[in-house]
């Protein structure tokens, strides 16, 4: 499988990005800097986690004006697969390939630990390696995680399964609509999540469980 990673001024979870790519596809990705105008054909585009720039204005609102989003929306029209994780996952918004808002979080501090997720939608080429209802853990560092969007649009995404991951009851750390924490686009090629899932994919991690998403995208590319 072949990606590519998108690297912003303020990315800081680029190269656990890198890492987890090559450790689970066995090829490291390509790196692509925010300014290029070109992605190179790939399977997979991630946009990392961070501070794009700062977090000036809103978190990813720069980033999303970045040279580079515009092939990478363009990518997304024609069914290339984009993962956008913390900061990524605000710039998707910010760039609107995905719906809805990434708020500050509701208790107004920065959140850095582990939490439980459950998969809300184990049919989609991000999740198809763990169970309907399975709980997995995963990181969050995030201060501006929770998610917000019109009555509306919350309908459409729970109508057509487009939540793919949940904070598991109780463990919900930002405040987030319906314990959202990860969302897709109508296709489902682009799905935008805070939790970091490059951040728990071997052993000296602590655990494998966000091995799976990466291994999910691997299964569908080549189904």
């Amino acid at each position: 499988m072949r990606s590519a990673v998108v690297l912003f001024p303020g990315s800081n979870r680029d190269r656990d990005a890198v890492a987890a790519l090559t450790k689970v596809t066995g090829r490291a990705p390509v790196v692509v800097w925010h300014q290029d105008t070109t992605i190179p054909d790939v399977d997979l585009i991630v946009l990392p986690g961070g501070f794009s720039y700062g977090d000036y204005l809103r978190c990813g609102a720069i980033a999303a004006r970045s040279p580079a989003m515009l092939d990478v929306a363009r990518k997304a029209e024609a069914g290339v697969r984009v993962l956008g994780v913390c900061n990524g996952f605000q710039i998707l918004t910010e760039a609107g390939l995905l719906p809805g808002v990434l708020m500050r979080n509701a208790n107004l501090r920065f959140v850095c630990k582990r939490v439980k997720l459950k998969v809300a939608n184990a049919d989609t080429d991000f999740t198809r390696a763990y169970m309907q209802g399975q709980v997995i853990d995963c990181p969050v560092a995030h201060h501006d995680g929770n998610y917000f969007t019109d009555p509306e649009t919350l309908a459409r995404l729970e109508g057509d399964g487009r939540v793919a991951f949940r904070y598991a009851e109780g463990t919900n750390p930002n405040g987030s609509l319906n314990d959202i924490a990860g969302i897709l686009n109508e296709r489902g090629n682009v799905l935008g999540m805070m939790p970091h899932p490059e951040n728990l994919i071997e052993k000296l991690h602590g655990g494998l469980d966000g091995r799976g998403l990466f291994q999910s995208v691997v299964e569908s590319v080549a189904a």
